[in-house]
C-alpha cells in the first residue's frame, strides 16, 4: 500500500513539473512572437511626436488673418463657378490656379496654428479690412448683371492679392517663426504670379475697395 501510495504521489508530482514546464514554453514562444511576429507597433505610438513652433503676436496675427482673406477669395471664385456666363474661359483658368493655391496655403496655415498650440479664430469677423471679401461685397457681386462681374471679381481678387503681399511683407520683417516667415515668402511669389495673371483685365482695386 504504502508503495502504491508513494508511486501515486510521484505521478502527480511528476505531472505537476511537466505542466509547468509546459506552461513556461508557452509562455516563452508568446513571449517571443509578441517579438517577432507580431507586426511593430504604430509609428504614430513610436515616433516622436511633430516638432511644436513657436509663433510670436506677428506669426499669430498674420495666420489668423490669412485664413479668413483666403476663405473670403475661394468663396468668391465659388460664386463665379456658379455664374459661367459671367466669366471667360480665360479668367476661369486663373481662377482655377488660384483656388489651387488657396486650399493648399490654408492646410499650412492651419497646421502650423495647430503646431504652435494656438486656437483659431477669426478674430477680424465683421471688419471691413482692406482686402477682404466680406458677405456684403459677396452679396454685391451676386446682384450684380452679368456683364458687370468680371471687372467687380477681378476688382475685388486683385485687392485681396495684393493686400496679402503687404501682410507678407510684414511678417517676414517682424515675424519671430522661421517656419511662418518661409511661408509668407512663398505665398509673396505666389501673390505676385497670381497678380501678374490678372494684368490687363478690367478691374480696380481702387474701385473695388470703396
Amino acid at each position: 500500500m504504502t508503495s502504491s501510495l508513494l508511486k501515486a504521489s510521484a505521478w502527480r508530482i511528476a505531472g505537476v513539473v511537466v505542466a509547468l514546464a509546459a506552461t513556461t514554453l508557452a509562455v516563452g514562444l508568446t513571449r517571443h512572437a509578441s517579438r517577432t511576429d507580431q507586426p511593430a507597433a504604430p509609428a504614430s505610438a513610436t515616433a516622436a511626436p511633430a516638432a511644436s513652433v513657436l509663433l510670436n503676436g506677428t506669426d499669430g496675427a498674420f495666420i489668423q488673418l490669412l485664413l479668413p482673406m483666403d476663405e473670403g477669395a475661394l468663396a468668391l471664385i465659388d460664386h463665379l463657378d456658379a455664374r459661367p456666363s459671367a466669366t471667360d474661359p480665360a479668367l476661369r483658368v486663373v481662377l482655377g490656379d488660384i483656388r489651387t493655391a488657396h486650399r493648399s496655403e490654408l492646410v499650412e496655415l492651419r497646421r502650423l496654428l495647430a503646431a504652435g498650440n494656438v486656437p483659431e479664430q477669426n478674430i477680424h469677423e465683421g471688419h471691413q479690412m482692406p482686402g477682404m471679401v466680406t458677405d456684403d461685397r459677396l452679396a454685391e457681386l451676386r446682384a450684380a448683371p452679368d456683364v458687370e462681374v468680371p471687372s467687380r471679381a477681378v476688382g475685388l481678387l486683385r485687392a485681396h492679392l495684393e493686400q496679402t503681399v503687404v501682410l507678407c511683407r510684414g511678417e517676414q520683417t517682424a515675424g519671430g517663426s522661421p517656419e511662418v516667415r518661409a511661408l509668407a515668402g512663398r505665398i509673396q511669389t505666389t501673390r505676385a504670379a497670381e497678380l501678374n495673371a490678372l494684368a490687363g483685365r478690367p478691374g480696380a482695386t481702387s474701385d473695388a475697395d470703396n
